[in-house]
């Protein structure tokens, strides 16, 4: 008796790239950031737990944060715990107090032509200049009101 057919719909997807006129191009995933209330139990999940490999944790004082990175081949989770009382993180885990997503970060091949377009756009940067960031490179962060509610952070490929 033969097989049965079975019809499997593909479905057809146009993608539109590049901005007009841009100097600057989109690259791929860097990382998404997980706000985590305590890093030592947030890396012993991703360790033991789900088998991952998880660096150490990083003190970035200027960044008012602890990091460490959970790598996944393609791209990594970065896990972000508060340091000091001014962090950043601090009023995320106020709202949600488990932790959860933070923000993601996708790599730009020209960060500064990249900004000054996004800027020309009336795309808000929630600091004025960008800053080097866990990986060594210049980022800045996008403000979630004019990204669809999501935090994006920017960073030189």
């Amino acid at each position: 008796m033969a097989a049965p057919m079975v019809k499997v719909a593909m479905a057809v997807r146009a993608y539109s790239s590049g901005v007009h006129g841009a100097i600057w191009k989109l690259g791929s995933l860097n990382h998404v950031a997980i706000a985590v209330p305590e890093m030592e139990a947030a890396r012993a999940f991703y360790r033991d737990m789900l088998g991952g490999r998880v660096s150490e944790a990083v003190p970035l004082p200027e960044h008012g944060v602890s990091t460490a990175f959970v790598e996944l081949g393609n791209t990594k989770l970065e896990l972000l715990e508060p340091l000091g009382d001014r962090s950043p993180i601090l009023g995320f885990l106020r709202k949600n107090s488990q932790g959860g997503i933070h923000h993601i970060c996708i790599e730009v091949d020209h960060l500064a032509q990249a900004v000054e377009q996004l800027r020309v756009r009336r795309v808000r940067t929630l600091s004025p200049e960008p800053q080097i960031g866990a990986h060594g490179k210049p980022v800045i962060f996008l403000h979630p009101k004019d990204c669809g509610g999501v935090l994006v952070e920017l960073e030189e490929a």
